[in-house]
């Protein structure tokens, strides 16, 4: 089986930005550098067959580079605490649309519609039941509030592998597509 996600990668100066972020918050998993992306759509697992079909659905997606910027950063809650903090991009009507026709891609081969909401973001660490408390992540949310960066390209979508075990998973290139 496979577990797959579609994503864009941010530039490598914009990647170094958001390292210099990620501290302060104990027992943390920080994402390094090759675990960060703006995720367009999760796919999941699924098998060889059902994989090189969304290869051959994702290489019919056409879409022009997107311009954002950082803007800000959040924290997504599960069962009333915080279990990951991320950094967000503006603005959202491209990487909307964008997502919009890979999700419609991937239906067309036989995947359920994306079955939340898209709020376009960049995962920054995950956070077990025991890393950090209120005050560090309250610290950690108020000190980067401001978060931005110059305007950047996104220029080529990309179908990741994600291979877990150990503390994080390690993240494989299935496939990379330009846009433009």
């Amino acid at each position: 089986m496979h577990r797959l996600f579609v994503a864009l990668r941010p530039p490598p100066p914009i990647r170094a930005h958001l390292a210099a972020t990620m501290e302060g918050v104990p027992r943390a998993r920080w994402q390094d550098d090759e675990q960060i992306h703006l995720t367009l759509r999760y796919i999941g697992e699924v098998d060889r067959r059902a994989a090189e079909e969304i290869v051959l659905a994702l290489g019919h997606v056409h879409a022009a580079p997107i311009e954002v910027a950082l803007a800000g950063v959040g924290g997504f809650e599960k069962k009333g605490r915080t279990d990951a903090l991320w950094a967000g991009v503006t603005p959202h009507d491209a990487l909307a649309a964008l997502h919009r026709k890979v999700d419609h891609a991937l239906i067309r081969v036989g995947l359920a519609p994306e079955g939340r909401a898209y709020l376009p973001h960049i995962t920054l660490a995950r956070l077990s039941r025991n890393a950090g408390f209120g005050p560090e992540i309250e610290r950690w949310l108020a000190t980067h509030a401001a978060l931005s960066s110059p305007v950047f390209r996104l220029d080529y979508l990309t179908l990741f592998e994600s291979h877990l075990g150990g503390e994080a998973a390690r993240y494989e290139v299935v496939e990379r597509w330009p846009l433009g």
